[in-house]
């Protein structure tokens, strides 16, 4: 029995190896199309491109120190927005085409509309930031690398202690590039705003041990 022509080699020998050499070509031209395009939509220049982004949440960044800085070392939007690993970077692309429907819908289309929306914009990426432990800010910031002595006191004191209780970079620096949602403060307006409690999230408490739990322990 002739067996050439079974399986995958069988198949493509069938077919020819200049037909397989062509699809292998096509491959890469499809690959490095797509990871171009990819990447092209990954630059700065790219995300400000829409009036929405330009007018507001970058002209707000402009005056951090993520843009400018002694060093001249700044972190765009997709170094804080977009994830590196090729993985959850496919991932964030596919949840930004809601972004692309809300551009469309001309959603946050105007300032009043932004700020009406902006502290549930925060709350979205807060939590996305919180979920993977503040990966984008760890790019650059790592605790490992923290050289204490050289922090000010307060500074090397809270990057202690937020390490030591576990916390991410997200739980005390929200608004370190963008303004931060109101808080509305007047006695017996409606609370709309955000809360102390969504800026800074209270550290969780160890549970106090059950009487039960110290009477079996005692028995």
């Amino acid at each position: 029995m002739d067996t050439n022509n079974k399986g995958l080699i069988g198949r493509i020998r069938s077919l020819g190896w200049g037909f397989a050499a062509m699809l292998f070509i096509a491959g890469i031209v499809f690959w490095g199309g797509f990871n171009t395009a990819m990447e092209w939509t990954n630059r700065e220049a790219f995300c400000i491109s829409c009036h929405e982004m330009k007018d507001n949440v970058y002209q707000e960044y402009r005056s951090t120190i993520h843009a400018s800085n002694r060093s001249g070392v700044r972190a765009t939007c997709p170094d804080c927005h977009v994830p590196k690993e090729w993985g959850p970077k496919i991932i964030r692309k596919i949840q930004a085409s809601n972004e692309v429907l809300h551009k469309v819908l001309g959603s946050i289309d105007t300032p009043e509309k932004f700020n009406a929306k902006r502290l549930e914009l925060a709350k979205h990426e807060w939590e996305r930031m919180k979920k993977t432990d503040s990966r984008e800010c760890r790019n650059c910031h790592n605790f490992d690398s923290f050289d204490y002595a050289e922090q000010g006191r307060r500074s090397s004191k809270m990057h202690q202690t937020g390490l030591n209780e576990g916390k991410t970079c997200i739980d005390c620096h929200k608004g370190i590039a963008h303004t931060l949602p109101e808080v509305e403060q007047a006695i017996g307006a409606p609370k709309e705003g955000a809360t102390p409690e969504e800026f800074h999230p209270p550290t969780p408490k160890p549970e106090e041990a059950k009487p039960e739990a110290d009477k079996a322990a005692k028995g």
